[in-house]
């Protein structure tokens, strides 16, 4: 499954390793000092979370496969990024 997800990711190529410069260079100077990193390892925290619940169809437990996350840890970060699951279910 992880395999498959990595094959969609770069096929797809909505989220790949090679976007996350684009990502930096696009809003680096748009986000407080201070507060670069933790803004850009938000957002592609973000991206990779949304992504892997694209890709299981809202399903918590195989999303977190993927990202080779815990359930709950998946659960809070669906929490800490206001990620509205219903929109990835069948």
């Amino acid at each position: 499954m992880i395999k498959i997800f990595a094959d969609k990711c770069t096929t797809i190529g909505h989220f790949t390793m090679d976007k996350i410069p684009d990502i930096i260079d696009k809003d680096f100077y748009a986000v407080d000092t201070g507060k670069i990193y933790f803004d850009m390892v938000n957002r592609v925290e973000r991206m990779a979370i949304v992504k892997a619940l694209r890709f299981s169809y809202g399903n918590q437990v195989e999303a977190a496969k993927i990202l080779g996350l815990h359930r709950n840890t998946l659960h809070s970060k669906i929490k800490k990024f206001n990620i509205d699951i219903r929109r990835f279910k069948k």
